[in-house]
């Protein structure tokens, strides 16, 4: 969800993915083209999780409506249940994404390229969505002013501060994996042999860290959702050399992982006091396919979905994932008890306030900031 503008590697077509060592003289190559398909999924995932927060769960949500989304949306509540699975896909794409915008590229760039891609929406996202809630129609509580400021350096959660994003847990997540990313295959450079190794120590060390249950292993190691990071960057060493068989391996290693992970955290036996219930069928075919999907398009097999729109869509994939649950709540609220909009008029018009909102932000914030961030960090000495 936060990764950058996904393009093809620019390798040579005879680079040595089989040893660390690069080739001394590498052919020039043309610009490849973007992977449009990947910006789309992307978009995909964000609107699962809107799905999941609008009509898949109880909460601050149910206020907005009225009622359960249960009883707003009698029979799509039960699908919209699956939509926090975006997050995982998310995840997956960051993987491929980050490794390939990792390799080949000093630490002070590739932190440049992450705080520049990452901070500008964020601060202003911050911003708006703690303005809004201190309105005075506005029934959601504000953060406190000292928690509001601790949230622009992203790490409120493991400083206990309250949250102004909910969804910024996965922003956490995301950082913990460009730190380890970064420590072991950025900074002593990155090569095949040394990103499997990454793929395959992280792998065993997050599962000792389950089996410990320690809470430090668990903070540093991140087990439930280290194998969608490190299935991504498997999937990115197939888009490099799809004959690879050590990369299949951990492609194959992670899914199974991460569907364990999925199933456990996600699934409940049927049951009246939970507001929906998972299949672990489903659970299982929606990480799949969600693994699946970014294959593909790594593999050449979407490249027909090269439409000029996706690029926008992927753009706005971030802003709206920022913003659009707390402002949803407020958005929905508006529409549906305020003005009497039907339940779908309302999810509909929700989804597309958020996008156009998320549009304003790429275009009058991300736009602008981006490129001074990245150059500043970048002439750091």
């Amino acid at each position: 969800m936060t990764a950058p503008a996904p393009t093809l590697p620019k390798h040579s077509p005879g680079a040595d993915t089989t040893s660390g060592t690069p080739p001394a003289a590498p052919a020039p190559t043309r610009a490849r083209p973007r992977l449009r398909a990947l910006d789309g999924l992307r978009l995909v995932a964000a609107l699962m999780v809107a799905a999941y927060h609008y009509g898949g769960r109880d909460g601050e949500i149910a206020q907005a409506w009225g009622s359960s989304p249960a009883d707003q949306f009698p029979t799509a509540s039960e699908w919209f249940a699956y939509g926090c699975l975006g997050v995982q896909i998310f995840f997956v794409i960051s993987g491929f994404v980050i490794c390939m915008s990792g390799w080949g590229r000093p630490l002070r760039s590739f932190f440049a390229s992450r705080a520049s891609r990452l901070l500008p929406a964020y601060w202003a996202a911050i911003v708006l969505v703690t303005a809004v809630f201190a309105l005075p129609v506005v029934t959601y509580a504000a953060v406190s002013p000292s928690d509001a400021l601790v949230n622009l350096t992203m790490l409120q959660q493991p400083l206990g501060a309250d949250r102004v994003l909910g969804v910024c847990w996965t922003l956490w997540a995301e950082l913990r994996f460009y730190a380890l990313f970064a420590l072991c295959v950025v900074m002593p450079g990155a090569t095949r042999a040394r990103v499997v190794l990454f793929c395959a120590g992280w792998t065993l060390a997050a599962a000792l860290a389950e089996a410990a249950n320690e809470p430090l292993l668990d903070l540093v190691l991140m087990p439930e959702y280290a194998p969608f990071f490190i299935g991504g960057i498997g999937i990115y060493l197939l888009h490099r050399d799809r004959r690879d068989v050590t990369a299949w391996g951990i492609v194959g290693v992670s899914w199974l992982i991460g569907q364990h992970y999925a199933v456990d955290r996600l699934w409940h036996a049927p049951n009246p006091d939970f507001f929906s219930y998972r299949s672990s069928s489903v659970i299982i075919a929606i990480v799949t396919a969600g693994f699946a999907a970014v294959l593909l398009i790594a593999l050449g097999y979407l490249h027909r979905a090269d439409w000029r729109w996706l690029t926008v869509a992927g753009a706005l994939t971030y802003p709206f994932y920022l913003v659009h649950e707390h402002l949803g709540w407020v958005t929905v609220a508006a529409l549906h008890r305020k003005l009497g909009l039907p339940s779908y008029a309302t999810f509909a018009l929700t989804i597309a306030a958020m996008l156009l909102l998320a549009w304003l932000l790429h275009r009058l914030v991300e736009q602008r900031l981006t490129p001074l961030i990245r150059t500043a960090l970048t002439r750091i000495r």
